[in-house]
């Protein structure tokens, strides 16, 4: 059994920013980028969701090709979305195709060390959690994300909060929330107080929660400690998935030790930055590049 489980459904998208566009669709999801990131830094991982009959064959190759073991359960289609960014980083998101929601988990061994739930439309509801927690004591990380998500008139992704998430949340180790997502599960915008805005977010029923401020770094709130952590300055080309692997850098980090929180964040902000310099699974994430780059950050506290 893996060390890590992941439940979300993965998805293949079309990626257009003024840097890059990829030529067709791209493997990618919240879940599916943590575990990518995870392998490459020597954890056994496995991703739990649900495809389609239109890339299972090409997910299969892609999994086996990147050392991640997976648990799929067969769908009309996979999911997918044409994400365009503008020039601020902002983005829109076009749905390409839907997996439904994840109703089967695989035995969860008892030396599971932790578990991400990330979901990319409404396929982790509460239901699915409470059964994960009723099979495991294992910590649960969860980037809302997906939660939050839902499809307009036109076909494009709007933002809510489902009433049921402080169930969700009191179920969770840690919560993740990017600029976005904070303002929209707690009305507060987080570059006018950070700190408010992610304490907040603990408020709602996790134990330690996380913003994530893209260029201006990210903010931790365990209940005891406000820790800023700074972003490892780089030329960001595609920010898909930018949070999805700053989870996998702190989850690693934070396994070997849960209370050096700084350092934690400091390993997601190098992982996420290796991995927007380049666009889709590919990007070369090692360990020996992300202690570099730790090491710079690290050195900027103290110095």
């Amino acid at each position: 059994m893996a060390s890590i489980l992941a439940f979300g459904n993965p998805v293949y998208d079309e990626i257009i920013t003024p840097s890059i566009s990829t030529p067709g669709r791209v493997l990618s999801g919240c879940s599916t980028n943590a575990c990518l990131a995870l392998s490459r830094l020597g954890r056994q991982t496995m991703l739990v969701g649900r495809v389609g009959p239109d890339f299972r064959d090409v997910f299969a190759a892609d999994m086996a090709r990147f050392g991640v073991s997976a648990r799929t359960h067969p769908d009309t289609q996979t999911g997918g979305f044409r994400l365009v960014y503008d020039r601020r980083g902002d983005r829109t998101l076009d749905v390409l195709g839907v997996a439904g929601p994840i109703t089967q988990l695989p035995p969860i061994a008892a030396d599971t060390a932790a578990i991400i739930v990330g979901p990319i439309l409404q396929e982790t509801p509460l239901s699915l959690i409470e059964d994960i927690r009723r099979q495991s004591s294992a910590p649960i990380f969860l980037d809302p994300q997906g939660m939050l998500r839902r499809i307009g008139a036109d076909g494009r992704i709007e933002h809510d909060t489902p009433a049921d998430f402080p169930d969700v949340a009191r179920h969770c180790r840690l919560i993740k929330a990017n600029e976005l997502e904070t303002r929209v599960l707690t009305g507060i915008e987080p570059r006018e107080d950070v700190a408010a805005a992610a304490s907040a977010l603990r408020s709602l029923g996790c134990e330690m929660a996380i913003v994530t401020l893209a260029e201006a770094g990210s903010f931790i709130d365990d209940g005891r400690r406000q820790i800023a952590i700074p972003a490892y300055p780089t030329d960001a080309r595609d920010p898909t998935g930018a949070g999805d692997t700053y989870m996998a850098g702190f989850i690693h980090a934070y396994l070997t030790d849960p209370e050096d929180l700084y350092r934690a964040g400091c390993t997601g902000a190098a992982v996420a930055s290796i991995w927007i310099e380049h666009t889709g699974p590919e990007a070369p994430i090692t360990l020996a590049e992300v202690s570099q780059r730790l090491d710079t950050l690290l050195f900027q506290r103290q110095s």
